[in-house]
């Protein structure tokens, strides 16, 4: 509660924001210090006219200050006496206002009196109006929680009859109460009225006049500062702003460093005599003791240097002969009567020396240029032509380039053989004389080049028409050569890590021969480049390991299959080999797995991880796995691969390989597809029509986390053309695969009749015309089936009585087929397998013949999944002997399971004579 007045009203109190903390650097100490010498600044200026100016600023600001302090202090006055007759008047209204009395006497005072009071405050602005009953309780308050509250303050002035005013300090400021009493009409004080208002709320002359007199002093200001421009500028024009204590060390300072420097100076008036004259200017120009006063013509200088000193025309740096020296000049026009300052000084060795920097500019230019642009590629011999063409023509007028030839395969130089080919020449023109690129060159003892190659050193022949060992070589071609005007030449070996590469010779025809000083840059050129082309040979080494070791990686001829006809592509990227490959796998049953795979990242550890994939799905193949199975299988296989890596803190890891697998089967033209992470395939069916089957998506391999892996079963036409590609065929740097794909189908819409290996190279061509960033892997497969005639198949009872008949079914077969010198050995392996499957497997089961080729295929399936093993039995045991029987009579045999059970097979080959005898058998058994 704030300060309560006569009616105990308490004036709300006002919120105090504290100031804001600045930053550290600029806190109260900081910002103290600097204020402080700005004032010192200001307190103490330097020339007079500051100091005038300065008073009368003091002046003014008093002036200012007094006139508002005075005019405050009236207008405080003034605002309590208006505030108490405000108060009073709006007390002494309503108080004497109709109907007061009789509200003030009747039951319930605050009702009748309460809006009149709010309405009344409201109008007048006055901040409150309290009705009080003759023994101080509230009846009205602009809070109605205050109302019937007693009030301690004793009115007895007011009681009886004289108004009573105090004057009190509250929250808002300065504030004034009024109170006056209300009597009925026998003149009995029934009530009060009291009425309060702050002195701010009827405060506001000070604000109407402050702009007045801030105007005012504004205006004394100006003038003030325009007096002081005006007395500064005369002061200025006379004393040129100094004063006689900073003319006199000015002077002093001018005149040591005049006379100190070592520069000639002199100073000369418009009608070209001589001034002044320093020290060095006078060693310089040898004048006479008394120079001064005289006219330049007069000091013994010569005519033309007199004649511009006398001109006092400005130039810059212009040289002129003084006895044995030379001089630099330069005149500057001063002054308002045409006078003239010059300066002198010796550039005789300056000169000297900016030749020689000029020469050392260009060589380090040229240097630069080569660490710029030398070594841009990995190519042995591009990187030997840039050589050259830094080197032409801002070093030679031509140079060329020979390398060893195992630099050129990427191999060691062994030093074995000095035998080198030339595999970059440039120059000013194209006819000189000199070998050509390609050519195998051999240099004999003596000459510059092998003398360089020897010793390791740079050679210079300043004159090659008296360079004998030169000539030697090939005195017709060295005849050619001088003739057509090369007279000079340098040879540096190409030596990278003590190993010689080969050497480079710079030539000069139209330049001046070669000097001594042309040895170092030539040679840090050669050395700059030999080590651009160390790293280029071994990037081919590494690119050639790469690429041998991948190409032995992918399969070479692909098999020859009576179910698919296939071409295929692998079209390395420009940066180096990568991990993409492909495989065709021949399955039992005449079926065939298709696979195409990619491996993330380029070079030896892609390769090689590429082959361990593809040994990997080999292996898995070959025990008939199903595609889903198997591309589990591989999940886990690269996973065990990433820890194992992660163990040996290699940070290479297969993460990120994709592989799709699909098995194609000749008899049904069922293709079972899955995928991990990779691009699903592209089908072109007999009519030409392209689509792209929805196959099921598995994450890439090591990242499946032990997903499950779904299938997708295809139904292939036959002379359809299943597409497998990875992504370097359809993405593309700024391409989406959208548009790729798009781009494929549209390829692909155009091969109508075309065969596999042809659709591969108009699919390359249209999506890859120029080369891709990335390796590239693709396979067309064209389906065929086999003729129903080639399969027979039978149901087999359970019932060992059932295979004499089955028996005899199967040789009726292979004789329809014209088989039947085959027909004992068929018969004693499907006997084996159906008394097998009779005998340890379930129902149903089932016989099927195959002839495929040059192959025929028995199987025999059964409802369980017991897996044979083959064994050799003892002499007592009774069997265990057909399996070793069917394992010797045929090419091949195994196990592969199905849904319902197990699929035993046995493959014949019908292409050579039987590659067992009977009687070794049975000594066997």
């Amino acid at each position: 509660m704030g300060k309560v007045g006569q009616t105990g009203t308490a004036l709300p109190r006002r919120d105090r924001v504290p100031p804001e903390a600045g930053p550290p650097e600029r806190g109260p100490e900081a910002r103290h210090r600097a204020a402080g010498r700005r004032v010192r600044a200001l307190l103490k200026p330097r020339s007079v006219a500051g100091q005038v100016f300065l008073l009368q600023l003091v002046v003014v600001l008093l002036l200012i200050a007094t006139a508002v302090v005075v005019l405050v202090l009236q207008d405080r006055n003034r605002a309590i006496q208006e505030a108490g007759d405000r108060s009073l008047v709006v007390a002494e209204s309503f108080a004497n206002a109709p109907g007061t009395a009789s509200a003030m006497k009747s039951r319930d005072p605050t009702a009748a009196l309460q809006p009149h009071a709010e309405a009344v405050r409201k109008k007048t602005g006055v901040d409150y109006v309290v009705a009080l009953s003759p023994y101080g309780f509230r009846w009205t308050h602009p809070d109605p929680k205050q109302i019937g509250k007693h009030v301690s303050t004793s009115y007895g002035e007011a009681l009886e009859g004289e108004p009573h005013q105090t004057t009190f300090d509250s929250s808002l400021g300065k504030a004034v109460d009024s109170t006056v009493a209300v009597f009925d009409e026998q003149g009995t004080a029934v009530g009060l009225i009291t009425v309060g208002v702050t002195v701010d709320k009827v405060s506001g002359v000070v604000d109407d006049q402050l702009p007045v007199i801030f105007a005012a002093g504004g205006v004394a200001l100006l003038l003030a500062a325009g007096g002081s421009a005006l007395v500064s500028g005369r002061l200025r024009r006379q004393t040129r702003g100094l004063g006689p204590v900073e003319m006199t060390r000015m002077y002093e300072h001018h005149e040591a460093v005049l006379h100190a420097v070592r520069e000639g100076v002199i100073i000369l008036d418009g009608d070209g005599r001589l001034l002044l004259a320093n020290d060095e200017a006078r060693r310089l120009l040898a004048l006479p003791p008394e120079a001064e006063g005289r006219a330049v013509g007069e000091l013994g200088l010569t005519p033309p240097l007199a004649e511009l000193l006398a001109s006092g025309r400005a130039v810059t740096d212009k040289v002129f002969p003084a006895g044995d020296i030379l001089l630099g000049v330069n005149v500057r026009p001063v002054g308002a009567k045409g006078g003239s300052v010059a300066t002198l000084r010796d550039t005789t060795e300056l000169r000297a020396l900016a030749g020689r920097a000029d020469v050392a500019a260009v060589r380090l230019q040229l240097l630069y240029e080569a660490s710029t642009r030398i070594g841009t590629t990995l190519d042995v011999q591009r990187t030997a032509e840039e050589l050259t063409e830094v080197a032409v023509p801002r070093f030679a007028d031509f140079a060329t380039i020979e390398l060893l030839e195992p630099v050129l395969r990427g191999g060691e130089p062994t030093g074995a053989s000095t035998e080198m080919y030339r595999v970059a020449s440039q120059g000013i023109r194209d006819d000189v004389p000199l070998y050509p690129v390609g050519r195998r060159m051999r240099y004999a003892p003596g000459n510059p080049v092998a003398t360089g190659m020897a010793t390791g050193r740079p050679v210079l022949v300043t004159d090659l028409a008296l360079a004998e060992g030169w000539r030697v070589q090939n005195p017709e071609r060295a005849r050619q050569v001088i003739e057509y005007g090369v007279h000079s030449m340098i040879s540096v070996p190409l030596r990278a890590r003590g190993q010689l590469l080969g050497v480079v010779e710079f030539w000069r025809s139209d330049q001046d021969p070669f000097e001594p000083d042309d040895v170092s840059p030539a040679e840090e050129l050669a050395a700059r480049a030999a080590v651009c082309i160390d790293n280029a040979r071994r990037y081919t080494r590494e690119h050639i390991t790469a690429v041998t070791l991948q190409r032995s990686l992918l399969p070479g001829a692909l098999p020859e299959l009576s179910a698919l006809e296939v071409g295929h592509r692998y079209l390395p990227a420009q940066a180096g080999v990568g991990g993409d490959w492909y495989d065709v796998i021949p399955l039992p049953g005449a079926r065939v797995a298709l696979v195409v795979g990619d491996v993330v990242g380029h070079g030896l550890h892609a390769a090689a991880t590429m082959g361990r994939l593809r040994t990997a799905v080999h292996n898995f193949a070959a025990l008939d796995l199903p595609p889903d199975e198997l591309l589990a299988h591989l999940d886990e296989l690269v996973t065990r691969l990433d820890q194992g890596t992660e163990a040996e803190g290699d940070t290479e890891s297969v993460t990120g390989a994709t592989c799709l697998y699909a098995v194609y089967d000749p008899v049904s033209g069922r293709c079972v597809v899955a995928r991990a992470g990779h691009p699903g395939p592209a089908l072109v069916s007999p009519d030409g029509s392209v689509t792209f089957p929805d196959v099921p998506v598995a994450p890439p391999l090591g990242v499946g986390g032990g997903l499950p892996v779904e299938t997708a079963e295809l139904r292939l036409a036959s002379d359809s053309r299943l597409v497998l590609y990875t992504d370097g065929l359809v993405e593309a740097r700024g391409r989406d695969i959208d548009v790729g794909l798009g781009m494929l189908r549209e390829a692909l819409a155009d091969t109508a009749d075309a065969t596999p290996d042809e659709t591969c190279r108009a699919v390359l061509d249209v999506m890859l015309p120029t080369g891709s960033a990335d390796d590239v892997a693709l396979l067309v497969a064209r389906t065929r089936l086999l003729d129903p005639e080639q399969v027979a198949e039978w149901e087999v009872p359970d019932d060992p009585a059932a295979v004499s008949r089955i028996r005899a079914e199967a040789t009726r077969r292979l004789e329809a087929w014209g088989l039947g010198e085959a027909a004992f050995t068929t018969e004693l392996i499907l006997s084996e397998l159906v008394t097998n499957a009779i005998r340890y497997g379930g129902s149903p089961i089932g016989l099927r013949l195959l002839r495929d080729g040059d192959s025929l295929i028995c199987e025999v399936a059964d409802g369980t999944s017991t897996s044979p093993h083959l064994r050799r039995a003892a002499f007592t045991d009774e069997g265990g002997r057909g399996l070793f029987l069917v394992a010797q009579m045929s090419r091949r045999w195994g196990t592969r399971y199905t849904d319902r059970g197990k699929i035993i097979w046995a493959e014949q080959a019908l292409d050579a004579g039987p590659a067992w005898d009977l009687g070794d058998l049975l000594a066997d058994l």
